[in-house]
């Protein structure tokens, strides 16, 4: 039987299908949801098996169980997902903030005022708190459910990204290696890497589809959420300006699109900024607070120099000295000049190459944790779409022998070095 001949036989054995009417027995999912269920699943199953192993190293050393629960420690293994910058996300979901004026701390020591968590955006504690009334779940348990579903909102937003330029294999691809990127631990743990992507990845969706009303509205969401949001509000303005400036595209889309994004893009980074300010009685005290209580400020690149120096030589005098993550964070550095030549080679949007090169000047020029550069860096999504693309070439068979290796090793890369070598 010809393949025209057998076509039109299934057909003929399928008519409630082709009037429209679903089959009895199968979920079917709306067509616009159909092409991201793959990336989807290879995101999940990666992240998974990252996971897996991650309890797996942490059971086998049982360091955890020594720390104090505020510090990596806890009395399971996925107690430490909720330590560090989680516990005060925790706190802020339960508590609120206490914006009281800056408490300075006795001379001599590394810190010089007291920690204070309006230090951590309140978009994300805010999420967390708003499902925990709805669900009755814990904080903990919505603040992980808050994470693992946004996280699967930024590889949806990754694929859409990547796949209206490169194609749909290239989208699944850039999808599964978000999974198992350096510092993607933190996509299912108290942090708000994964809430920040989801927004960043549609917030370029957005301009690149010409929707900005949603692009202004989701780059304010984003300056609730993070400090470097900066870097995609400036991207998301620096897009609207240029379309502005060109006569074709101001009367293709018009002028109050732009505009409006332009506008509200900066409207909730600068609001909390000022809140904190007017609120601690000083109008710089979120940066002083930064600087002064985590030693965290934008030094235009010393510190990592200073970093690399070190290591290069194989010492360790400079601050926030920790060994393995480090060796990581210095090979991701190395490795970027080739990544964002890769990318441009590809001549992205305008509001991509602005996003991602922001980014990287933002990490690279502060001083801060240099062995969590790969977390740092996370939001750079873009940077996926070179090697999602030229992994695209390869066959399916061995695309899942190299995720699943990446996936194996990510539990002790990316999940075991940040939150028991280091400090995430």
């Amino acid at each position: 039987m010809s393949t025209a001949s057998r076509d039109t036989a299934e057909d003929s054995a399928r008519p409630g299908e082709r009037a429209g009417r679903p089959r009895t027995g199968r979920l079917s999912l709306p067509p616009a949801a159909r092409p991201y269920v793959p990336p989807l699943v290879l995101y999940g199953v990666t992240k998974l098996v990252g996971l897996t192993i991650f309890a797996c190293l942490l059971e086998y050393a049982g360091d955890y169980r020594k720390k104090e629960p505020r510090f990596g420690g806890g009395a399971h293994w996925w107690d430490v997902l909720q330590t560090w910058d989680g516990w005060w996300y925790l706190q802020v979901a339960e508590k609120g903030y206490d914006p009281r004026p800056l408490q300075p701390l006795a001379p001599g020591g590394l810190f010089t005022v007291q920690q204070n968590s309006v230090a951590f955006f309140p978009l994300y504690p805010g999420m967390v708190r708003g499902v925990s009334e709805v669900t009755g779940l814990g904080l903990y348990g919505s603040a992980i459910l808050v994470s693992v579903l946004a996280s699967f909102v930024a590889a949806a937003g990754i694929y859409a990204v990547v796949s209206t330029l490169a194609g749909t294999r290239a989208g699944t691809i850039a999808a599964g290696l978000w999974a198992v990127a350096p510092g993607a631990g933190v996509e299912w743990a108290v942090y708000s890497e994964s809430l920040f992507v989801a927004i960043a990845t549609w917030a370029c969706w957005c301009v690149m589809t010409k929707r900005w009303l949603a692009a202004g509205l989701l780059a304010f969401f984003a300056g609730l959420n993070r400090p470097t949001s900066a870097a995609l509000i400036g991207a998301v303005g620096l897009a609207a300006l240029v379309t502005l400036l060109r006569p074709d595209s101001r009367r293709e889309q018009g002028v109050l699109g732009p505009v409006y994004a332009m506008v509200a893009a900066p409207l909730g980074l600068l609001t909390y900024v000022a809140w904190v300010g007017l609120s601690m009685g000083d109008l710089t005290a979120y940066f002083t607070l930064q600087r002064e209580g985590w030693a965290h400020y934008f030094d235009g690149g010393a510190y990592t120099l200073d970093v690399l120096r070190n290591v290069a030589v194989g010492h360790n005098d400079y601050l926030f000295a920790f060994s393995v993550p480090d060796l990581l964070g210095v090979q991701l550095v190395i490795a970027l000049p080739f990544l964002i030549a890769l990318m441009l080679h590809r001549k992205p949007p305008l509001v991509l190459v602005a996003y991602t090169l922001a980014s990287v000047l933002t990490v690279l020029g502060t001083q801060q944790m240099f062995g969590n550069t790969g977390r740092y860096l996370l939001p750079a999504f873009p940077l996926l779409l070179a090697p999602a693309a030229a992994l695209g070439r390869l066959k399916w068979p061995t695309l899942t022998v190299f995720f699943t290796t990446a996936a194996v090793a990510s539990g002790w890369y990316a999940h075991y070095v940040i939150f028991e070598l280091g400090i995430p």
